[in-house]
């Protein structure tokens, strides 16, 4: 009688229909949250870049009127990009670099492999505002360890202020980077070491394969994805750069350090302008060159064909 009943109730409604119901109710919350936080963010951010945004809420249309200021006139924001791809490239090298080869280190049972290994990763646990606080004691002038370290080797010629010289404050800054992070490359590489099938690295070793030549030809081409993978994940923390700038230079000294990120900042905060829309271009565009250069270095680095082992 009840099986009837429920035949009759569904008779009318489509099964289409009835298989969508569990689907807006489990997935309907959370797309609220992504609309509300994400996407109109998002989309604002667009409307205000075609804008100049004055006192009292007065709103002008400017059409691509920012971004042609942008790209014709502005002299610091192309600073801002020469400096956030230096830090992008190298960065992204160092740290992927730094983490597989501590990871091979520890992979290779080194002595006191599971202390480096905590002492490796823990910088990761720690907030960008006390390593960027840490690491400006460290290139102290007077007692920072690195000038002390120098002292003590009779290199006096070489002690200055690292982060005040505009020669040497992004390289200082893009060290702090690289050991904050090179821990967290290393413990996702040891996980893609240990999970290499045992046959495989064993039948190299049978072929009495070196370990250089096991490092190249067999187990490189096995973690190509995981490569790949921190190479973008990496590559799209340093085009965002922001905390440890802001923390150590504030983009400083004479704009030796400013990043897009703390550009659009100070644009849009810092120096008063009451004005949203041209940073909002910024951002914008700066957006647009992530995506393309993600998709630049996922499409080089996207291995042709399935490695089958």
């Amino acid at each position: 009688m009840a099986s009837r009943i429920e035949a009759k109730e569904d008779a009318g409604i489509p099964r289409q229909s009835r298989d969508w119901v569990p689907l807006i109710v489990f997935l309907g919350p959370a797309l609220v949250v992504y609309a509300g936080f994400s996407l109109f963010p998002v989309l604002k951010t667009i409307y205000n870049s075609l804008h100049v945004m004055k006192p009292h809420n007065v709103v002008e249309f400017v059409g691509l009127g920012n971004y042609r200021s942008l790209l014709t006139h502005d002299e610091i924001f192309w600073k801002a990009v020469k400096n956030t791809a230096l830090f992008s490239v190298f960065g992204t090298v160092l740290d992927v670099g730094a983490g597989f080869l501590l990871a091979l280190c520890l992979f290779a049972k080194v002595p006191l492999a599971r202390f480096w290994k905590i002492v490796w990763f823990s910088p990761v646990l720690i907030s960008y505002v006390v390593v960027g606080i840490i690491w400006v004691w460290i290139y102290d002038y007077n007692w920072g360890i690195v000038n002390t370290v120098l002292r003590w080797f009779a290199l006096d010629a070489l002690a200055h202020s690292w982060l005040g010289d505009p020669h040497t404050a992004l390289w200082a800054v893009l060290a702090t980077q690289v050991w904050k992070w090179a821990g967290f490359n290393m413990i996702v590489f040891m996980a893609a070491l240990y999970g290499l099938p045992p046959d495989v690295l064993g039948a190299a070793e049978l072929d009495h394969c070196g370990w250089l030549a096991k490092l190249v030809h067999v187990i490189l081409p096995m973690l190509r994805p995981t490569v790949v993978s921190l190479l973008v994940l990496s590559l799209i923390g340093k085009m965002m750069v922001f905390d440890v700038v802001w923390i150590m230079t504030r983009g400083g000294p004479l704009w030796s350090t400013e990043t897009v990120s703390t550009y659009v900042y100070k644009r849009a905060f810092d120096w008063n302008t009451f004005d949203l829309g041209y940073p909002s271009a910024i951002a914008v565009v700066w957006f647009i060159l992530i995506l393309v250069f993600v998709a630049l270095l996922t499409g080089s680095l996207r291995q042709r064909d399935k490695l089958e082992y």
